[in-house]
């Protein structure tokens, strides 16, 4: 079992180290921009090279059964998912097939919105909330990964 990170925009990476030292996974934070990374032996960063999408590449292909990707970016969510990965957003929301179309569906009509001159207003403000509530969510998932068989890093 290895968590993921889509690492430029993520507000729980504290969060998310916290966990995973707590039952020993490993963690990738991913970006093409420098992030600092605690000093562990089970965290590292990625460090990809500028581009469109080098990111969620670098993630999506080597997602796999077992893995935990944390994004908001829906796109690499459907990837991830497609590769048998299990998928939290930030605000603590696990996307699985049956969500997924509905999230896709939603993110493809807000950007039809604004490509034609909609102020949609962006999302709402991080809180306090989200983060209790993706932790929840963590857990719940590497819970589920671990009855499945898939043992810690």
């Amino acid at each position: 079992m290895e968590i993921l990170v889509d690492g430029d925009a993520c507000p729980v990476k504290d969060e998310i180290y916290k966990v995973a030292g707590r039952h020993g996974i490993a963690v990738a934070v991913v970006a093409h921009g420098h992030i600092r990374v605690p000093a562990e032996p089970l965290i590292r960063f990625v460090r990809v090279a500028e581009g469109f999408n080098a990111a969620d590449d670098w993630i999506a292909e080597r997602a796999r059964p077992g893995l935990i990707v944390i994004t908001t970016d829906v796109p690499l969510a459907h990837r991830a998912l497609g590769a048998g990965a299990a998928v939290v957003q930030p605000t603590g929301r696990i996307l699985d097939e049956a969500s997924i179309g509905m999230a896709l569906a939603t993110r493809d009509l807000m950007e039809d919105l604004r490509s034609g001159g909609e102020q949609t207003g962006g999302p709402r403000p991080f809180s306090t909330r989200d983060r209790s509530t993706f932790l929840s969510a963590l857990d719940t998932v590497i819970m589920r990964l671990k009855r499945a068989g898939h043992p810690a890093a």
